[in-house]
């Protein structure tokens, strides 16, 4: 990189490339060489910036100006303007919304001012397909560190100190999962990398193998030394075609850099890493059904104990890790564990990565330290709620979490209070939601999911969660009734307390934690046969106020099954007996004259 003047980071993740992302790199390219700065200037594709709402998005380095919304045909204009004449191209500067002003610099953007970027610090800022901008970085050096200057047992000492939990969801100690997994007895072990990302929403490790598969590489070969192993598996699904290609990328690179295979750093310490092939099943994400479906067996899971770290892959100890784990190693073993310490609560260190989506302004990735509050993520970072509307309550812990309302909003996000309030940290999808959204209706989409990816293996799980849909489902049909809402509780507690692993075990989180914040709407949907929101489809009538209906007609003109009917300039009526209740005529009206339900 420093033999070009300037550096044009386009960002690579699959969110951007979606966005024609290639194209903008095509052609910022093509330009550059026809105006012959092909040899001064260089465009590097990098990783996810995080700010996916924005995307695509480009940076200009060292000018640290940052341009969104970049469209292919943008590329001559930044070329000219911005690379050859110095004149920064001010539509594409991002425009903070409440102060209507254009900011440059992206650390100054509400959305990064409060982040604090561990895991996901080379994404964005190398290529993830040069290991040499890796090495730059400091890539390897945490290798090359431990490998000559550290015993195994010093290595885990270091990652206890530190105070790293797994992020994948259940919090346990890192540093102690490798103590357990080192004290056992074999003549081999193995290292696993759980990348299979299942939580609806989530793409915190997916961008994390796009943007920096190299960090990935260099903690499991830390963690093989630390556990006594010489070889590693990563488990990805495989719905993460790019993930993949940059990690097969990155395991060449390092093998021909003598970075993987046989005596690392001339130590005579041997490891290497192959990559397995996920379905795509949530249930895999437990990792006794991680490891069953890495041997080739169903993905289910089976009771513990034996843990992995004593019998896992092909009966031998094995430690299995998730992504964002090993994103943390690097930087733990360079800087040390006091300075990893330093950041967070008291029992929850580090930085945690979320998927912030839903309705809030800026949908994104972002990195936040331990202890910060929902309220600062989802009003300083994510922007507050699109459209101004008032906010309902946030989603944390995917399919096995529980809602948090606006009471709540000022809880610290580490594991404990999450656990405290009724929800959980789960992998890191955050999603947000706004006062249209049906709470029933939300705990019968999770409900839905977790259903579908129950691997059926126990009957409270594979029949249990089928019966609680069938209810969900008959109450947003308007035919519940009390005596469903008292079944719904009582199946609950059921399968909490008799299903095998944490999927069956927290599949019914989502039904009790609406049940307890938001009964009024499960009793309106039962009594009343009333969705509050309009979101439910059985229950709502949309009706037009006679008062305000001015007969323009645009409702009748985008009903799909012309049930609206009436003269222009005069009142229209709907058929409710032929209304399909889509909400066309109702998102279409601009005198409020439709009311739902």
């Amino acid at each position: 990189m420093s033999n070009y003047r300037i550096n044009i980071m386009v960002c690579g993740g699959t969110g951007c490339l979606a966005s024609e992302g290639d194209k903008v790199i095509r052609n910022l390219e093509l330009i550059l060489k026809a105006r012959g700065y092909d040899k001064e200037v260089q465009v590097v594709k990098t990783g996810c910036f995080g700010f996916c709402e924005q995307g695509p998005i480009i940076k200009i380095h060292p000018d640290n100006v940052f341009y969104v919304k970049v469209k292919p045909q943008d590329a001559k204009e930044i070329i000219d303007e911005h690379i050859i004449k110095g004149r920064k191209v001010e539509r594409l500067l991002y425009e903070e919304p409440n102060m209507q002003k254009k900011i440059e610099e992206h650390e100054n953007m509400p959305f990064y001012q409060k982040q604090l970027r561990v895991a996901l610090r080379n994404c964005g800022l190398v290529n993830p397909e040069d290991i040499h901008e890796y090495i730059a970085f400091d890539g390897y050096a945490a290798l090359g560190k431990v490998l000559t200057k550290m015993t195994p047992d010093e290595v885990i000492e270091e990652i206890q100190q530190s105070g790293l939990r797994g992020r994948g969801g259940g919090g346990f100690p890192t540093g102690l999962k490798w103590k357990f997994t080192r004290q056992s007895k074999a003549d081999q072990k193995y290292i696993i990398c759980n990348a299979d990302e299942g939580d609806p929403g989530a793409f915190m490790d997916r961008s994390i193998l796009e943007g920096d598969p190299h960090s990935v590489l260099e903690s499991m070969a830390i963690a093989g030394y630390a556990i006594g192993a010489d070889y590693g598996y990563i488990y990805i699904r495989a719905e993460y075609p790019l993930a993949i290609e940059r990690l097969n990328v990155a395991i060449k690179q390092a093998r021909e850099a003598g970075l993987l295979g046989k005596d690392l750093f001339g130590t005579g310490f041997n490891f290497d890493i192959d990559i397995k092939y996920g379905a795509g099943a949530f249930v895999c994400g437990e990792e006794t059904a991680l490891i069953h479906s890495l041997e080739g067996k169903r993905g289910e899971p089976t009771y513990k104990p034996p843990y992995p770290a004593e019998s896992g892959y092909k009966g031998m100890p094995t430690s299995v890790n998730n992504v964002e784990t090993f994103a943390n190693i690097p930087p733990i073993i360079l800087k040390g564990a006091k300075w990893f310490s330093s950041i967070g609560s008291e029992k929850s260190k580090g930085t945690k990565v979320f998927a912030l989506a839903g309705k809030v302004n800026n949908v994104g990735l972002v990195e936040v330290p331990m202890g910060i509050t929902l309220r600062e993520i989802i009003y300083d970072i994510g922007g507050g709620i699109q459209h101004g509307k008032k906010f309902k309550a946030v989603q944390t812990g995917g399919p096995s979490g529980g809602v948090i309302t606006e009471k709540d909003l000022d809880t610290p996000i580490d594991y404990e209070s999450l656990m405290g309030i009724g929800s959980m940290m789960g992998s890191g999808g955050m999603i947000v939601m706004d006062e249209d959204n049906c709470m029933v209706n939300i705990a019968k989409f999770y409900l839905e999911f977790t259903m579908e990816e129950s691997c059926g293996r126990c009957t409270p799980c594979r029949v249990g969660t089928k019966r609680m849909y069938e209810i969900l489902q008959k109450i947003t049909d308007g035919e519940g009734s009390m005596d469903d809402l008292q079944n719904l509780k009582e199946l609950s507690h059921m399968i909490k307390g008799s299903s095998l692993c944490g999927l069956g075990q927290t599949a019914p989180n989502p039904v009790l934690s609406t049940m307890h914040f938001f009964w009024d709407e499960y009793v309106a949907h039962v009594n009343d046969k009333h969705c509050p929101t309009g979101e439910c489809t059985g229950l709502a009538k949309y009706k037009i106020i006679p008062e305000k209906c001015v007969g323009c007609t645009a409702c009748a003109r985008v009903c799909p099954v012309d049930c609206i009917e009436g003269e222009v300039k005069k009142v229209h009526v709907i058929d409710e007996s032929r209304c399909i209740k889509c909400g066309a005529c109702f998102n279409t009206c601009k005198f409020s004259a439709i009311v739902k339900p």
